[in-house]
């Protein structure tokens, strides 16, 4: 997963990923991926975070075991945009086979929804478990 050199390995017209100068329109594609993706998962994350201070702040002691749960969530959520990130990084880039030759590498981002989905569902069961407890 994250490999020393791994610019080494990824290839773009003939250079290598950490040599390589991009066109503009290469510049626009990669900031816009950036904005879409990687800006939204950070703004969720610092979302979570803002609500689990939140209830922290304002709730008494019952509902804090909720504000953990949401600062744990944000905290998940932003190594998911880790994990997006460095997937994300090579997108554009083509790999050098065990054979020797390029071959073009795209990845689509479903193991990062997975990975986010199996997280908002555990995170959200927990959530249904703590407000039912909340009634005892």
């Amino acid at each position: 997963m994250f490999e020393p050199n791994a610019g080494d390995n990824y290839h773009l017209r003939l250079h290598r990923a950490r040599s390589v100068i991009l066109t503009d329109e290469e510049l626009v594609e990669i900031r816009a991926a950036q904005r879409t993706f990687e800006g939204a998962y950070i703004r969720t994350a610092l979302g979570q975070f803002s609500f689990a201070l939140v209830i922290l702040k304002i709730f008494t002691s019952e509902f804090y075991s909720i504000g953990a749960l949401f600062a744990i969530y944000g905290s998940g959520i932003l190594i998911t945009s880790l994990l997006r990130r460095q997937q994300g990084n090579t997108q554009f880039f083509s790999e050098i086979g065990e054979d020797g030759l390029n071959q073009k590498k795209f990845r689509t981002s479903g193991n990062v929804v997975v990975v986010l989905t199996a997280l908002s569902v555990a995170a959200y069961a927990c959530l249904l478990g703590l407000t039912l407890r909340l009634g005892d």
